[in-house]
């Protein structure tokens, strides 16, 4: 990439871009029709298998990173795209919500909030790694990536049995959300496919060449981002928390509008959640992969962004508490707070890479 021109790079990385984008709405589509036609469930179906569509281009950058060595670029991947994947909501709340409401009112579910709590809880795993010794391993593997995925794996457990029923009123759905129940877009998606002739064979085919067109994708807008970018003055951390996390979440800004169009508000924030939730895991592959504890050569930077994250998931999860009635700019007071928060953090930020 180094000896290709800046407009040349430029191209790419916006091509790349583009493809993200399309590619990440055949996957939704597709994962949907899989996860009702397989009767894979919600947890399965939903916080697993498009957990790990949406998130491919971090896949395909956090193992390029690792296999080159530059685990600064893996791990702030992963820890800034938590950060501006919450912050996903706040677009889904100001352009996806019909009719005009704060997106967790009529989202507000028991469910998200344990999602948001395993989030948090995950992200707390990786601040603790952060503090073990770089020498603490064995098999290849740390200890914190394997705790991380325990726990990961243990909350899509407790997340599945919470979807089929909470000991609250309501099954745990505050009165006056969402008229019809979390999941209906996957139906309806479904009954689109069956109705347009498309087979299970045919929704797979798509799923796999959009899989590997986005994981081709993801290598791309990294490589080539990074070389433009930095011609352009903006550092490794700065690169990789702002403009390369951004780009990597737009399957996750095109799903959640989809499903905010269709009015799965709850789905929408779930696939945030839950993508968060899974993101660490990746330190796993990152560590098998370079053949070394990534956690542990964490710079200050990427803490952090952990603690951007968790910030930010808990601003959501008070909304989803208090279910804010009044908009400002179109959004909840939630959103809004996420913004500014979001938006100091990146300058504090700033202050620490210099």
């Amino acid at each position: 990439m180094g000896s290709l021109s800046s407009p040349v790079l430029l191209v790419l990385f916006l091509a790349s871009a583009a493809v993200i984008w399309y590619s990440g709405i055949k996957l939704s589509d597709t994962t949907d029709v899989l996860s009702e036609r397989l009767r894979l469930g919600s947890a399965l179906g939903g916080l697993l298998l498009l957990a790990i569509a949406t998130n491919l281009p971090e896949i395909a950058i956090t193992a390029s990173a690792a296999m080159a060595g530059q685990l600064d670029v893996a791990v702030g991947n992963i820890l800034g795209g938590i950060a501006i994947q919450t912050v996903v909501l706040v677009v889904l709340d100001a352009a996806g919500v019909r009719p005009r409401a704060p997106l967790t009112r009529l989202a507000a579910s028991l469910v998200l909030v344990l999602e948001g709590l395993l989030v948090i809880a995950v992200l707390a795993v990786v601040v603790m790694g952060t503090q073990l010794p770089d020498d603490l391993s064995f098999a290849r593997l740390g200890p914190a990536p394997l705790a991380i995925t325990v726990l990961w794996m243990t909350g899509l457990v407790l997340l599945n049995r919470a979807g089929k029923g909470l000991p609250w009123r309501e099954g745990g759905d505050a009165p006056g959300a969402q008229p019809e129940p979390r999941g209906h877009s996957k139906r309806k998606k479904e009954k689109a496919a069956t109705a347009q002739r498309i087979g299970t064979a045919r929704a797979a085919l798509v799923f796999t060449a959009a899989a590997v067109a986005t994981l081709v994708a993801g290598v791309v807008i990294e490589r080539s981002g990074e070389e433009f970018f930095a011609r352009q003055g903006l550092s490794g951390v700065l690169f990789g928390a702002t403009v390369l996390a951004t780009a990597t979440a737009l399957p996750e800004i095109s799903t959640g509008l989809a499903s905010a169009e269709l009015g799965d508000y709850q789905l929408a924030i779930s696939d945030i959640f839950g993508g968060n939730a899974f993101l660490p895991v990746l330190f796993l592959l990152a560590t098998v992969i370079s053949g070394r504890p990534v956690l542990p050569a964490a710079h200050h930077t990427d803490i952090y962004l952990t603690a951007l994250g968790i910030v930010l998931t808990t601003v959501y999860l008070a909304g989803l508490i208090f279910r804010p009635r009044r908009q400002y700019l179109r959004m909840g007071i939630d959103s809004v707070a996420v913004l500014v928060l979001y938006a100091a953090g990146i300058a504090g930020l700033t202050t620490i890479g210099n």
